[in-house]
């Protein structure tokens, strides 16, 4: 009679385990194809931002503080209440949650967060920056982001920041004499006042300015990703740790990974530690009614190529040699039409809405629109319809929520410096 029991207890328990590995071991199971695709999502895998030969000063700890101070300060702007902060705020991310940044003005794109912009060759939705110092430019002059001008930014620095400037850029030149007007470059007053300064004065207010960025791109580069509970996932996968794999991620975010790596194809273009090839894609984003037409890489490239503060630019600190990316990218070409860069996936939940003009407010209408495919309004989209069920979006979107992770950034960097 006990042995039966014994017996029955048994087989019990071996119905139990069997069930137990039926429904657990098959979702931690992966191919040696897969797993290798899994590793190569692993933070773990990325490195510390790459050397940014145009700029001596990226990993020089003083111009980190001297760009962190002029990151939030509102002065530098037309009207005195726009900083980088405010369309790049750290509490979401780094971006302002908009569908269209808001400076001084409306901008026609959405903000991108500036974490890991640093590990980028390219910056802007459209490439037209060759670099992360280069890129802080732009706004400062944009007609709607900061909208005002290099030389009143110059007679700033001269006012505010005389001391941290020289401790880092050397003597600052006499500007004294110059014209300081507040206005934005596309106002012609401004216009008469540039035009009428000789070679030279202008050659000044230039590397001044050049300077500037290459001090906010020290300090952007000190905003990294931090690892979020897929990496956890990811490193006990390498480790064949299977308890942290199963406390780590549910069943239903492991599927989306399986998907995001597979079916959804989505790898192809979000993969790396960062979740982005950082290069360009169309993918039959529509466009948004009352904006300019977009021509995204198309117009990009050129941009680049004719930008005074690129790698190859007279303010750059490369070698022609450092500057592959500039010489040898594609500048023309039909497949470029409507391209943009894919940003980084990690903490993507929290950064809605999306798209370079805002165009799908939650997750699902982007999965929706990869999933059914529509004609791009211009050039070649890459997208095939995917043919995902309801059940696998919700799974997909369920992996992208185990992408939050912290900033890998001392807690100085991430607030406003004292005055």
């Amino acid at each position: 009679m006990i042995g039966s029991r014994w017996i029955i207890a048994l087989i019990v328990m071996m119905i139990v385990s069997v069930t137990a590995f039926v429904l657990w071991r098959p979702q931690q199971q992966w191919t040696e194809e897969e797993a290798a695709a899994v590793h190569g999502l692993w933070i773990g895998n990325l490195p510390t931002p790459p050397a940014e030969a145009s700029n001596r000063y990226a990993a020089d700890e003083g111009a980190a503080e001297f760009g962190h101070r002029l990151f939030f300060d509102t002065r530098f702007s037309a009207n005195g209440e726009i900083s980088c902060a405010s369309c790049h705020l750290p509490e979401l991310s780094f971006q302002d949650g908009l569908a269209l940044a808001e400076g001084v003005g409306i901008n026609n794109r959405r903000t991108m967060t500036i974490i890991g912009a640093a590990y980028s060759p390219w910056l802007f939705w459209d490439g037209r920056k060759d670099s992360l110092w280069a890129q802080a430019l732009g706004p400062l002059e944009s007609p709607v982001e900061h909208g005002s001008n290099r030389t009143f930014y110059a007679h700033l620095l001269a006012e505010h920041y005389r001391a941290e400037y020289e401790a880092i850029f050397g003597p600052l030149p006499d500007i004294s004499a110059l014209p300081r007007h507040p206005g934005a470059v596309d106002d012609p007053a401004v216009v008469a006042i540039w035009e009428a300064l000789t070679t030279a004065e202008q050659q000044t207010v230039n590397r001044i300015f050049a300077n500037m960025g290459k001090a906010i791109a020290a300090y952007e580069r000190l905003i990294v990703p931090g690892p979020s509970r897929f990496d956890v996932y990811a490193q006990a996968l390498i480790e064949g740790d299977s308890a942290t794999m199963q406390a780590a991620l549910n069943e239903d975010e492991i599927a989306g990974l399986r998907l995001f790596i597979g079916k959804a194809q989505c790898i192809q273009c979000h993969n790396g530690p960062l979740f982005t090839n950082n290069d360009f894609h169309n993918t039959g984003v529509p466009d948004v009614a009352g904006l300019p037409t977009e021509r995204g890489r198309a117009l990009g490239a050129q941009e680049v190529l004719a930008d005074e503060f690129n790698c190859l630019g007279a303010y750059s600190d490369a070698a022609e040699s450092d500057c592959a990316e500039l010489r040898f990218m594609i500048a023309e070409g039909h497949e470029l039409e409507r391209q943009f860069r894919p940003t980084s996936l990690r903490n993507v939940v929290d950064r809605a809405p999306f798209m370079h003009a805002g165009q799908f407010a939650t997750l699902a209408e982007v999965l929706s629109h990869y999933n059914t495919a529509p004609e791009a309004p211009a050039g070649h989209s890459e997208l095939e319809p995917l043919d995902l069920s309801e059940v696998e979006t919700e799974q997909i979107i369920a992996f992208l929520n185990s992408l939050n992770g912290p900033v890998n950034a001392e807690q100085r960097w991430l607030a406003a410096p004292a005055r």
